[in-house]
């Protein structure tokens, strides 16, 4: 699993706490601590982004929404970075949809204050460029495992890099929910769910998935989790 930064037993934001004491100090005033809820919408394509989110224990999901119904992930953002990154690149529209994929809390801030901040050309820059980097290197990669791989395979990526920024090894996850984030048909997630539990990789009870053998599991991924996971790991030491 990714690591996870904490202080006093509490886990927060890797990107933050990247930053030298002075900024973070400078930062605090502007950030509020708040809780995201699994299923909540941050923002839809064409909102005005007015907040960015630093998750902590949580996840949002960026999701390209084809139609009403018809969604793929093309971003999963956990305490290694930001989600409302198009604030920082000038842009103040958002083209995706910023879903909650993992309760849990973040750091809340007003986009303003990012883009103030940023201005100085400080760490915080710096930090932000190399996770723009980051982010991009994860959508890429996503993008031809979505086109060359197995379900079986692209299941077993997602629910490894779920696993790593939630910190946790068991976590919950609908079938529905699955399906659109990896965006296949219920049946499809349904069958390659079921082949992971039977070599009993992982055990998916009543929407919560358990991971149980994380080394198989890594082992039934495709390359994209590690050069996924590489660059995570890498942007921030």
């Amino acid at each position: 699993m990714l690591p996870r930064k904490t202080i006093h037993g509490v886990t927060v934001n890797r990107l933050l706490a990247s930053l030298p004491k002075n900024e973070y100090q400078r930062l605090l005033p502007g950030l509020k601590s708040i809780t995201l809820t699994f299923g909540e919408v941050l923002y839809e394509p064409g909102d005005t982004i007015k907040h960015v989110y630093f998750p902590n224990d949580s996840i949002v999901s960026l999701l390209a929404a084809m139609s009403e119904r018809s969604t793929l992930e093309v971003g999963m953002v956990g305490n290694e970075g930001m989600a409302g990154l198009p604030i920082f690149m000038g842009v103040n529209v958002s083209r995706t949809r910023a879903l909650v994929q993992g309760s849990g809390s973040a750091m809340r801030m007003t986009a303003a204050a990012v883009r103030h901040e940023a201005s100085r050309l400080g760490a915080l820059h710096r930090l932000l460029h190399r996770y723009s980097h980051s982010l991009l290197t994860q959508a890429s990669q996503s993008s031809a495992c979505n086109r060359f791989h197995s379900v079986d395979a692209r299941l077993a990526r997602w629910l490894l890099m779920t696993s790593d920024r939630l910190g946790l090894e068991e976590f919950r996850l609908t079938q529905e929910f699955m399906s659109n984030m990896l965006g296949v048909r219920r049946e499809g997630v349904n069958k390659a769910a079921g082949a992971l539990q039977k070599d009993k990789l992982i055990r998916y009870s009543r929407g919560t998935i358990t991971i149980l053998d994380r080394r198989r599991l890594v082992a039934s991924s495709c390359d994209c989790y590690a050069i996924i996971k590489a660059e995570s790991d890498e942007y921030l030491n």
